[in-house]
């Protein structure tokens, strides 16, 4: 998918369900290692947090020049990845919605290593529209 043309994100013309594909990658132990090291605990267990998944399977398919508001994260953690095993990450869009008239989308992945183990789902909420935040504490900007 590398190779293909982007697509320009425009809300209006998304679609709840619509799937961003998939992508693969190996988690190696230097991933790990480095991952325990960022986060200092060194048990920590998903490194593929740090890979952000959701936001990666979005990039692969679309252009967003609009930018967004990180709204908030659900992360739902089956089995920890193990070092070695490809992993492979699929993306949707879960929802969209308006919200005190402002749109907000809800981007999921899901990612299962190559033995068929799901590791984790997450959901990503961004509102769509950047330029209204802190419009509540600047009226005039």
């Amino acid at each position: 998918m590398a190779d293909a043309e982007l697509k320009p994100f425009n809300y209006d013309d998304i679609e709840i369900g619509e799937e961003l594909g998939s992508y693969e990658y190996v988690l190696t132990q230097e991933m790990l290692d480095t991952f325990r090291a960022s986060v200092e605990d060194p048990d920590a267990s998903f490194p593929t947090l740090a890979v952000k998944h959701d936001a990666t399977a979005f990039n692969m398919v679309y252009d967003d020049q609009t930018g967004g508001v990180n709204a908030g994260n659900e992360v739902e953690f089956f089995n920890p990845p193990i070092p070695g095993k490809r992993i492979k990450v699929t993306g949707r869009i879960h929802d969209k919605y308006l919200r005190r008239d402002k749109p907000y989308m809800v981007i999921e992945a899901t990612a299962e290593d190559e033995d068929g183990r799901l590791l984790e789902k997450l959901r990503t909420y961004q509102m769509k529209k950047p330029d209204e935040v802190g419009k509540k504490w600047h009226p005039q900007s």
